[in-house]
């Protein structure tokens, strides 16, 4: 057998295998999806260099990236906002960035989930490498990186095997590999994880319907959210006194060239509520952010149309309700001449 011959069945054969391995996953339910890791960040990060002062950045939580959704921005505004909001982490090394790495003078919304927002000033602990490390991602991405990533756009838009999601749903072959049990030899006490968003290429992030439709979904979620303590139990980690040095200082820069900065108090209800209201009372947290840092701040208590808002996992909006929120926001916002439009 000659050479041409080899490469041409070994072709063939590959593309048999990618189209039978993609129809599995589709037959599964599973569907080409964006993967919201370092690279999509850095692409929106960049567009920061070039807005002007009616530009919107949305920073802070996955409360943010959940709850605020673009296109209903948009229609409100005829301004599309950047998203770089970052689940499980503060804003805090984002904000400190935009304003210290950049002549952006337009609005910065911050997303404040007070057991995130106010959790540490420390490069060590989690919530702030998390949103450090796509800081620095951004800073020191190669060409190589930002080549690869563009050239994974088509890949991404139309094949559903490729995904990069972690968790119990994963199917990229290294998390394949990880659900397969052999005796006791991997030991995980946590419970599965299952992803529940979708996210566009410029991520725009909106709930899984099943989450909001199926309550044996939702409470997968729910018990991961608890596992490992009560909304009795104290967060470990609160600094507050550091959060609000840190934060008031790069408030005082951003304002100071003429910045708009905008604080936001996304709903949040059962587990999370309880634990927030016994830990972070509003006097002691949200009103004292407010005094401390003097500009514009929106809690969702303050308004009857959000307060009976039901997040299905006690933490984010369902894709409807997160619509209605964003429209209403802006409505606010507007009125109250929060927005530089």
């Amino acid at each position: 057998m000659n050479l041409k011959k080899s490469l041409t069945i070994t072709i063939i054969i590959s593309i048999i295998g990618i189209i039978l391995w993609e129809f599995f996953w589709r037959k599964q339910g599973k569907y080409a999806d964006f993967d919201g890791n370092e690279a999509l960040w850095a692409t929106q990060r960049a567009k920061v260099e070039k807005a002007n002062p009616k530009d919107v950045v949305l920073i802070g939580s996955s409360r943010v990236l959940f709850n605020v959704q673009l296109n209903e921005w948009e229609k409100e505004t005829s301004i599309r906002p950047i998203q770089l909001a970052i689940p499980g982490s503060t804003p805090l090394p984002v904000f400190h960035d935009l304003v210290n790495n950049t002549n952006f003078k337009g609005t910065i919304l911050v997303g404040v989930t007070p057991g995130l927002f106010f959790s540490t000033v420390s490069k060590e602990k989690r919530p702030w490498r998390w949103s450090q490390s796509m800081v620095d991602y951004y800073h020191e991405q190669t060409y190589a990186q930002r080549m690869n990533h563009q050239l994974s756009i088509p890949l991404q838009k139309s094949l559903a095997f490729i995904s990069e999601k972690k968790g119990v749903d994963g199917i990229n072959l290294k998390e394949l590999i990880g659900h397969i049990k052999i005796g006791n030899r991997v030991k995980n006490d946590e419970p599965p994880f299952p992803s529940f968003s979708d996210i566009d290429i410029d991520r725009n992030v909106k709930m899984k319907a099943k989450t909001s439709k199926d309550t044996s979904f939702a409470n997968i979620i729910k018990r991961v959210w608890n596992n490992k303590s009560t909304d009795t139990t104290p967060p470990k980690n609160i600094d507050k006194k550091g959060v609000l040095e840190f934060f008031k200082k790069d408030t005082k820069t951003f304002i100071n060239r003429g910045g708009n900065l905008i604080l936001l108090r996304s709903p949040s209800t059962g587990y999370f509520r309880n634990k927030e209201n016994n830990f972070f009372s509003r006097p002691e947290y949200w009103d004292e952010l407010l005094e401390e840092i003097n500009v514009k701040g929106y809690h969702f208590e303050d308004y009857e149309k959000f307060k009976n808002l039901d997040c299905p996992e006690w933490s984010h909006l369902s894709a409807t309700d997160a619509q209605f929120f964003t429209t209403e926001l802006v409505k606010i916002l507007k009125t109250d001449g929060a927005l530089s439009i």
